[in-house]
């Protein structure tokens, strides 16, 4: 009896929550409501990933609007050959990385709250009324700080694989890079991030003194 009830919660539970590959073929043969869950399973992950990589809150959210867009318009380029995952990440980080080169044709905008709510992607809680949550929002946004500095290829495979923890596999599907390129490419990167973080943390602890 256990076991058949095991057998059935799982049965009951492979209903409701089905894969990103399903959802995506229910959203193909025209069912809506698919697209809603896709959104609802991706909105946070991709406005992590693009305000991480963006450093901007406004830049990211349009990211992740267009992202959604582009879905929406080109369900049909999606095969499953590929993990959805890994595609919806592609569209993201090519988006991210175009606005990235925008900005240096217009001037830098500072990190604003422009109507979104931000409590699910702010680095640094203002309202943090504790010494170890002010101590962990400083850290936070000297982390932010640190990957900002990095270039948009280090930036990307770190996020990626650090903050995002997609698989090698799928940070190098993303990138258009074989799996050693990804390895050594995220081992310079996690090194660069250090020195920065370190030169920061240097520079702010000097400021004070």
């Amino acid at each position: 009896m256990g076991l058949q009830t095991r057998e059935n919660n799982s049965a009951i539970n492979s209903r409701e929550m089905p894969s990103d590959e399903e959802l995506i073929k229910r959203f193909q043969d025209g069912d809506l409501y698919a697209f809603d869950l896709i959104v609802k399973r991706y909105k946070n992950q991709l406005m992590n990933f693009s305000y991480r990589f963006l450093g901007n809150m406004e830049e990211a959210e349009d990211v992740v609007q267009e992202t959604f867009l582009r879905l929406y318009r080109k369900k049909h380029a999606y095969r499953q050959i590929a993990k959805f995952s890994t595609w919806i990440y592609t569209i993201a980080s090519n988006l991210a990385k175009t606005e990235l080169r925008k900005r240096k044709r217009r001037k830098l905008v500072s990190i604003t709250d422009l109507g979104y709510d931000e409590k699910e992607y702010e680095i640094e809680d203002s309202g943090a009324d504790t010494e170890r949550g002010a101590d962990r929002a400083l850290k936070e946004r000297y982390i932010q700080q640190a990957i900002e500095e990095l270039s948009p290829r280090f930036r990307q495979v770190v996020i990626l694989r650090d903050i995002q923890e997609l698989s090698y596999e799928e940070v190098g599907k993303i990138i258009k890079a074989p799996l050693g390129t990804v390895k050594s490419r995220l081992n310079r990167a996690r090194l660069k991030l250090q020195d920065k973080l370190e030169t920061i943390m240097d520079r702010e602890n000097q400021r004070k003194d």
